[in-house]
């Protein structure tokens, strides 16, 4: 007889098997197989999900697949049932409820599981969670079934955070490191965790990199708990849900409230907001600075007369990081994106994994921005680079990457549905007046385009700016104003529900009209 023990993973059982020399062989795989199955760790409850997009259908699958029944619900009347889904076949114990709900329901089931695009006041999970009910976040849903020999890179902040969260799964990439990039980007966390439920002894990735959006930080978490997180920037932005800087700011560095002395927090330097937010936290964790010592600060170093070099410095001494990194092999439009590249490399060595710190810099040569942000998508027959910001939903994010192409000469595309900022009188398009002057003029457009042309104008834009009714009148006028040389560079510092489904689909319109040029 041969007794053979197998110790798998978490998320799955571990059994001991007795294998006995006469049976046949095919039986006896089976029976190995067989033990590799998933546990059903849920088995018997019943869980609401909360949300049916992109995060609400992943955690539905890893609810259904570990064995719980589940309700999935929207108020969307209009979305497919999930049981009409092929995604979904295979499972039973599945029931989609659309439209008005009664939130009765909630209370019948042993947990709710909130998608990020939901906000607390629905569904009265503020009034659920204070009495008591078991509600999870869908990212500490999937955190909860994640092995824990899986190291998670969180990156939050208003602008920023995509392209970082790219840079750093390509840097682990190049360094022949596995790793799962999503979140907040477009793969969900619930993704990761349903690959840890295949069969495999060994986890498909060693690194989770993960975007975080505040909305994902509003119901507090308790098993999301990143090695290293980092709270890129916080500026006035999706307020019509947070309300206030402060509760915007609580809800960011939320991210950082499970993490211990053995463990990396960055924070961008100087914003009042966030540092009152991480007070309870920042004695918990090794904290460094995006912008300052200790941490992570870009210096221009001139090299020979008019030729400048630029060099991150990174110095953590209480983690053993102190390397610098050369940036020039960077291709990849816009300056602010060479402390994007820094700010990746530092949260990559602080996994501590074992990576050579002087080796970052072979890294940056390769490095590619995510879609959509400053990415140079077509050159012309008429010598004109097209480049598609169309990330830039707010006006910070036009500012930065305004600031990235002073040495190039540009029409700028502004417009779309402005973001609404409370307690401000202004909506924030004269923060563009400097960084525009560098530029051949702005083409405004879309529902809020006459009154950032207004804007503008009554701020002293010194160069031309030209309103047209939408997007597609926009990039008309635009090839009619660029010359040889130039770039037409759509960063709209507006959010594009006026006209698009998202910024994607926004961005995806305007490459097909710049490859008809």
């Amino acid at each position: 007889m041969l007794l053979r023990s197998l110790s798998l993973s978490h998320g799955y059982e571990t059994l001991t098997l007795t294998l006995r020399p006469n049976r046949p062989a095919k039986n006896r795989l089976s029976k190995i197989i067989k033990s590799c199955a998933p546990r059903k760790d849920l088995q018997g409850q019943s869980i609401a999900i909360i949300g049916l997009g992109k995060s609400g259908r992943a955690a539905a699958r890893l609810a259904l697949a570990r064995g719980a029944s589940v309700l999935a619900i929207d108020e969307n009347k209009n979305l497919g049932l999930l049981e009409q889904d092929p995604l979904f076949e295979e499972y039973s114990g599945l029931r989609t409820i659309l439209g008005n709900q009664d939130v009765q329901l909630l209370k019948d089931v042993d947990l709710v599981v909130v998608s990020p695009g939901v906000p607390p006041e629905n569904y009265d999970l503020s009034t659920l969670l204070e009495s008591g009910q078991r509600i999870m976040s869908e990212l500490d849903f999937a955190a909860e079934f994640l092995p824990k020999d899986i190291k998670i890179l969180a990156v939050t902040g208003t602008n920023g955070k995509s392209t970082v969260v790219t840079f750093a799964g390509q840097m682990l990439n190049h360094f022949g490191i596995e790793a799962f990039v999503g979140g907040n980007l477009g793969n969900p966390l619930s993704e990761a965790a349903f690959l840890c439920l295949s069969p495999s002894m060994k986890p498909r990735f060693q690194v989770a990199v993960v975007e975080v959006s505040s909305y994902q930080m509003e119901i507090p978490n308790k098993y999301f708990c990143p090695s290293v997180a980092a709270v890129l920037n916080l500026t006035p932005d999706h307020l019509e849900r947070h309300k206030t800087m402060k509760n915007y700011a609580m809800a960011k560095c939320s991210l950082l409230s499970h993490m211990t002395d053995t463990k990396l927090g960055l924070l961008c330097f100087g914003n009042q907001h966030l540092n009152e937010a991480v007070r309870e936290h920042a004695e918990n964790f090794n904290l460094a600075w995006i912008g300052a010592f200790p941490g992570v600060k870009v210096i221009a170093c001139l090299q020979q007369i008019n030729i400048e070099t630029k060099i991150a410095s990174l110095e953590v001494p209480t983690m053993g990081v102190v390397s610098q990194l050369q940036l020039d092999a960077m291709n990849v439009m816009g300056t602010h994106n060479y402390y994007n590249a820094a700010v990746a490399a530092l949260c990559v060595l602080g996994l501590d994994l074992g990576l050579d710190a002087n080796g970052m810099s072979s890294t940056i040569e390769n490095l590619r921005a995510p879609p959509h942000r400053m990415e140079i998508v077509h050159r012309d027959a008429n010598g004109v680079i097209w480049v598609d910001d169309s990330k830039a939903t707010n006006v910070e994010a036009t500012y930065t990457g305004l600031l990235g192409l002073k040495q190039q000469k540009s029409v700028i595309l502004l417009g779309g549905l402005a973001k609404v900022v409370y307690g401000e009188e202004t909506n924030g398009f004269e923060q563009l007046i400097d960084p525009l002057k560098y530029h051949r003029c702005v083409i405004t457009f879309g529902s809020s385009g006459k009154m950032i042309q207004k804007t503008l104008s009554d701020n002293g834009l010194s160069i031309p700016c030209i309103g047209a009714k939408n997007m597609e009148d926009a990039v008309n006028c635009a090839k009619r104003m660029a010359k040889f040389g130039d770039a037409i560079v759509l960063s709209p510092g507006c959010a594009s529900f006026d006209e698009f489904r998202n910024f994607e689909h926004r961005g995806l319109v305007f490459q097909e009209m710049a490859f008809s040029s």
